[in-house]
């Protein structure tokens, strides 16, 4: 009986990486939101590193995580890293891309608790007084990552978070200017931030 149980496992486990092979080789996760604020602003808060911590989901899952920024102050080269515990991780951003006030590219590059190098973009496509963001992330699947997309896809681990963060920015994009945040001291996480 217990060697019939162990040929089971052992063809059931067989069958699953097997399975998990017929995986795609990329992933794309994608979301999109009308927020009733012309492209400028909404672009500002995206092409700024220091400005997510008014908007990103990410941001809020660590108290303790340490961020750093360098490079460029925005745009084109600014560089954001960061370290914490849990399910915030460690790792890099980088904007590859900024054409104001339509697009940014950034390349995402996780240390931990997974590796992963991923490119993520924003798009911003004004309709009338309102415009359409869209938040997408693209990269290649690990067989690893095929293996753990058995059981859960990259859309539905990411997907949620991305439609926070989404709802966030329409938030702060849709506030009065008076309303913003526009000093340092006023951004989230203020006091652990550092710059190099």
């Amino acid at each position: 009986m217990l060697k019939t149980t162990t040929v089971v496992v052992v063809v059931l486990i067989a069958a699953l990486l097997v399975f998990a092979a017929t995986k795609p080789d990329t992933f794309r996760v994608q979301r999109a939101a009308r927020i009733d604020a012309p492209p400028q602003k909404i672009f500002a808060l995206i092409n700024d590193f220091h400005s997510w911590g008014s908007w990103s989901p990410f941001e809020q899952l660590d108290s303790a995580t340490t961020r750093s920024y360098s490079g460029a102050a925005n745009g084109k080269g600014a560089v954001y890293e960061w370290e914490g515990s849990g399910k915030t991780g460690a790792g890099r951003m980088e904007i590859a891309e900024s054409s104001p006030p339509s697009k940014v590219t950034v390349n995402l590059d996780l240390v931990k608790p997974i590796e992963g190098h991923d490119i993520v973009e924003f798009t911003l496509e004004a309709k009338g007084n309102s415009t359409n963001v869209t938040w997408a992330m693209h990269g290649r699947n690990s067989y690893f990552a095929k293996v753990m997309n058995i059981f859960r896809s990259m859309d539905s681990m990411v997907g949620k978070d991305f439609e926070t963060g989404l709802a966030k920015l329409k938030t702060v994009a849709e506030k009065p200017a008076a309303d913003a945040v526009t000093s340092p001291a006023q951004r989230p996480y203020a006091a652990r931030d550092f710059s190099s």
